[in-house]
């Protein structure tokens, strides 16, 4: 078991009920990263299921959950004989912290009959940029936890030289070796900078609402990770990750709500 698989573990309590340990490894400055708790929510969610895979999941972050105990609540909804279908909450010291539907199923090891391209294509990884390590007084934990290489231009922020458009490109791997599953995809659909600070945006820019699809189960390697937006207005913007595996495929594709940050 690898230290991620134990930072996002779920123990069953009853049918309906987990314990969950919420990680501080995975903060982002204070708050824990969204996927990294989509993922303890996915455990339990998992669990419960007569299926093998969380094939859909969406959330509505209704508070910011601490590190510490928590458990997940999961009330199934439907079972049928591709796919079931379950609410799960997030609760911690009673309130209800995070909310949200999952969709289960199994899926096959099959070639796509359409696949569509890659938006965009990434330079090769030794051409690729480390962001400079968080000063310890940050409480970025989360960067230790995982590799990411990106794609020059979309780092320029750093410099003052963001490329004005929401996006955001990077190779992605854990930091302690893992072959990718639908977990450490949870975990990478919400691993990138907020796609608005290549837009010149600034701060923690919370999520309100994540949905994500697992499309296929990915191989092993690296996976790249291709953020974009569409519209920054009114202190919200959006942001849309796509995911391929070592290979090529589409494995995962997000799209996420959020406040522009205050920074």
């Amino acid at each position: 078991m690898t230290k991620f698989d134990e930072a996002t573990q779920a123990i069953r309590v009853d049918e309906n009920t987990y314990d969950v340990c919420l990680d501080p490894g995975y903060a982002i400055g204070g708050p824990l990263n969204g996927g990294y708790l989509m993922a303890v929510i996915l455990r339990a969610a998992v669990d419960a299921s007569p299926f093998e895979h969380p094939v859909s999941q969406t959330a509505q972050f209704l508070k910011a959950p601490v590190a510490g105990p928590a458990q997940v609540r999961i009330e199934p909804l439907k079972a049928g004989r591709t796919a079931a279908f379950a609410r799960a909450t997030l609760v911690q010291d009673g309130v209800a912290q995070i909310e949200g539907l999952i969709t289960t199923a199994t899926l096959q090891d099959v070639e796509p009959v359409y696949q569509d391209e890659a938006a965009h294509t990434l330079p090769p990884i030794e051409d690729c940029a480390k962001l400079p390590d968080p000063k310890p007084e940050s409480g970025m934990t989360l960067n230790a936890q995982m590799d990411l290489l990106f794609d020059p231009p979309t780092i320029g922020w750093l410099k003052g030289q963001p490329t004005g458009r929401p996006e955001s490109r990077a190779y992605f791997r854990m930091a302690e070796p893992q072959d990718p599953d639908p977990y450490v995809l949870a975990l990478a659909v919400d691993a990138l900078p907020p796609v608005v600070f290549s837009a010149g945006g600034r701060g923690w820019a919370p999520t309100v609402d994540l949905t994500w699809h697992l499309r296929a189960l990915p191989a092993p390697g690296w996976l790249t990770l291709l953020g974009s937006g569409r519209l920054v207005s009114d202190g919200w913007f959006d942001e849309e990750v796509e995911v391929r595996d070592s290979t090529g495929r589409l494995v995962a594709q997000s799209r996420q709500l959020a406040r522009v940050g205050r920074g």
